[in-house]
């Protein structure tokens, strides 16, 4: 369409014809791909003007002829017509480069940014008679170098592990910036992969944005519940009349919002990872420039989104490597420290303070004796808990579920209601105790507050897997200690008898942990005439073998003195009766045996000693002397010879016998306790009273050989009164 210009009076008329004027710009700008505008004299009147003009200021090509002012009112608020004036009046060019404008009346106002040549015009004898302006729209240009510019902070954003909220809001507010009827809204998919979460849509309504969090991924469901559910980009341009909008027309109505396009955020594998909608006020069809941004920002989105997941998945990765590292070590501190206690009952006492509070509250372990399950420990991390422990209302309730693990011999997770909940327990779990396939007892773990999550459950039950191990290695120990005990005692006597004019204390401290039986003995046992035996002696070894030939030697003893009215005769046939019963086995004995009888005024006794410690007998005036000739071992050859030894003891006095356990007991630096500490420790004693020359003796040892025990310690101390 060719530009004219229709002259209002003749006084406008210049030398050269304003309608040739007017074809000459027609013929030179009609087609230009520049925005050009002929105006002349002071008020700027509208000589000519090309297509792009028109198009780009919005008026009507009826108003040539009319002062700009009048074509285009919304030029002057902004200064183009004080610059316009500056060109007439002065004769020199004004340019600019990429001026904003805000064009177009209200409510139909856009942004625009030019390059300006404002030149002036002159005619043939150099007068001004107007101004050309010629002018490019950059609009497109500004808006991508800002679009640019603002995908490059986003991309920082992501490459520096901003938070994707911030990324996400950054985002939307930047579109929003760049195209002010934009509204941005990001929705994310949900874990489940089935729905969409708010993301981000910093211009819609919070009511509207809680109302489509968890919109259902699905066809029908709004532009972007069908965007991701099509993985392609949905076009709604009225939402009034949509089906897909038919559930949330109300909704949209609400918010102000008439037009919605989406587009599936995916990944570079295809996976959908969310939707970028952007919404209008009005009912609109998105032109091209839409698309690009609409396209362009999703794959920002999805960068970001990507990039927010797998900082995310590496810091669960990193909080499940630290997670199991802390599990691993609380299994190690707490499996050692279990295996630790050597007895049944405090392994799974430990079992159950370990548990507290690092695993649950409450805690209780129950164990089947003698065919029926006994609760043996409990623990809880207050007071309050233990008082609740100990109520019969949960008692009952953990001991039904104690049967029911018994019988099935699986683990119970349960979260409680009815009579446990009012008591205030939310939950247990029950863990069987095993070893070789049976169930022995049952690991209980109570909550309050929150339910015991999987990880909770298998650190417990890998707990209890080895507190199983241990604590029935620690019974099979707790057995062993006691039956060994149990024989020991049967080896010794159950108690002293009273004998007349005499006071007689022993003691007797087995070896390590007393799993064996020891070899040490003692006896003291009754003869015919007023006669009274005793004997203190050492079996080599350790174990059934040493027990049985203990045994030998008490027995023989005690039957053939009833027969034999002489200590070196009975002597010899302990003697044979070992060498009888040891042929084929490395096995001696070191003893001392005497015989004592009352008389008026002492106890006089006989004593033979084989290969034992000496005896002492302490004076009542606090001196000690060592007694008893030296003999050999028994058990090594028939017919040793022994030479008895007589010793008379009046009131006060103390014969003092021992086993090697206490002379041969040894310092940290190996040295022997000896004979000479042991006569020390006796004289060291201001009584005379027995049972203070053990006390001062077994001080003496601890304090020189600690409380370490590496063999038996035996003592008898017979006092004349």
């Amino acid at each position: 369409m060719s530009a004219h210009f229709e002259p209002r009076s003749s006084a406008m008329a210049h030398s050269v014809p304003v309608n040739r004027r007017s074809e000459e710009y027609a013929g030179l700008f009609e087609q230009a791909p520049v925005i050009f505008a002929a105006l002349s004299g002071p008020r700027h009147l509208l000589e000519a003007a090309n297509s792009a003009f028109f198009e780009t200021v919005g008026g009507d090509r009826g108003r040539i002829g009319e002062p700009i002012a009048e074509v285009v009112p919304e030029l002057a608020p902004q200064g183009v017509l004080d610059r316009l004036d500056e060109v007439y009046r002065t004769g020199v060019a004004y340019r600019a480069r990429d001026g904003r404008l805000l064009l177009g009346g209200p409510g139909r106002q856009r942004e625009g940014f030019f390059d300006f040549t404002y030149e002036p015009r002159r005619d043939s004898v150099g007068r001004m008679d107007g101004v050309v302006v010629i002018a490019v729209e950059t609009t497109a240009y500004h808006h991508t170098h800002l679009l640019a510019a603002e995908q490059r902070v986003l991309l920082e954003q992501i490459a520096r592990d901003a938070p994707l909220d911030e990324v996400l809001f950054g985002m939307a507010t930047a579109i929003e910036a760049l195209s002010p009827d934009l509204i941005v809204s990001v929705l994310l998919v949900d874990a489940d992969g089935q729905h969409l979460r708010h993301g981000t849509a910093p211009r819609l309504p919070d009511f509207y944005n809680e109302a489509i969090d968890g919109t259902p991924i699905a066809e029908g469901v709004g532009s972007c519940g069908t965007a991701a559910y099509r993985r392609q980009p949905v076009i709604v341009t009225d939402i009034a009349t949509d089906p897909l909008w038919q559930d949330y027309r109300e909704l949209a109505s609400r918010a102000g919002v008439a037009a919605c396009w989406s587009t599936p955020i995916q990944d570079a594998g295809g996976r959908l990872l969310g939707t970028f909608a952007m919404y209008h006020r009005i009912p609109k069809v998105p032109a091209d420039k839409d698309v690009a941004l609409s396209a362009a920002f999703a794959r920002i989105a999805a960068l970001a989104i990507e990039r927010h997941s797998a900082v995310e998945a590496s810091r669960a990765a990193q909080e499940r490597e630290r997670a199991a590292r802390e599990d691993l070590a609380f299994l190690l501190e707490a499996s050692t420290a279990i295996a630790r206690e050597t007895h049944y009952s405090d392994s799974l006492q430990r079992m159950a303070r370990l548990i507290v509070p690092a695993l649950a509250p409450l805690c209780s372990v129950h164990v089947v004796e003698r065919g029926q399950a006994q609760r043996i420990a409990v623990a809880a991390s207050t007071r309050d808990g233990e008082e609740l422990l100990s109520s019969r209302a949960l008692r009952d309730e953990v001991d039904a579920a104690v049967a029911r693990v018994l019988a099935s011999g699986t683990t119970e997770a349960v979260h409680t209601d009815g009579r446990c909940a009012q008591l205030g327990v939310t939950g247990h779990v029950c863990v069987p105790l095993t070893t070789r396939g049976h169930a022995f007892g049952v690991l209980t773990l109570l909550t309050t507050d929150l339910p015991l999550d999987d990880r909770t459950i298998a650190l417990a039950q890998e707990l209890a897997r080895r507190a199983a191990s241990s604590a029935d290695n620690a019974r099979q120990f707790t057995n062993r200690v006691r039956l060994a005990r149990d024989l020991q005692a049967g080896l010794l006597p159950p108690e002293l008898p009273r004998i007349p004019g005499a006071t007689l204390t022993s003691s007797y401290h087995p070896a390590g942990e007393g799993l064996d039986v020891g070899g040490d003995f003692y006896d003291v046992f009754p003869l015919p005439d007023d006669r009274w035996a005793l004997m203190i002696g050492d079996v080599s070894g350790r174990g059934a073998l040493a027990a049985t030939t203990t045994a030998t030697v008490r027995h023989t003893a005690r039957a053939a003195a009833r027969l034999l009215n002489d200590p070196a005769a009975v002597v010899a046939v302990i003697n044979d009766a070992l060498v009888a019963s040891t042929a084929d086995e490395d096995q001696f004995v070191s003893l001392v045996y005497g015989e004592l009888r009352h008389t008026a005024s002492h106890l006089a006794l006989k004593l033979i000693r084989a290969g034992h410690v000496p005896p002492l007998v302490r004076r009542a005036d606090g001196s000690v002397v060592e007694v008893a000739e030296p003999g050999l071992l028994l058990g090594i050859g028939p017919d040793p010879g022994f030479c008895p030894c007589g010793i008379e003891l009046h009131p006060g006095d103390s014969l003092v016998l021992v086993t090697d356990g206490i002379t041969e007991a040894r310092s940290a630096g190996g040295e022997f306790f000896g004979e000479d500490r042991l006569a020390d420790a006796l004289a060291a004693v201001r009584t005379t009273t027995p049972a203070a020359l053990i006390e001062s003796v077994t001080a003496a040892v601890t304090a020189f050989a600690g409380n370490a025990t590496v063999d038996d310690q035996a003592m008898l101390v017979v006092t004349a009164t």
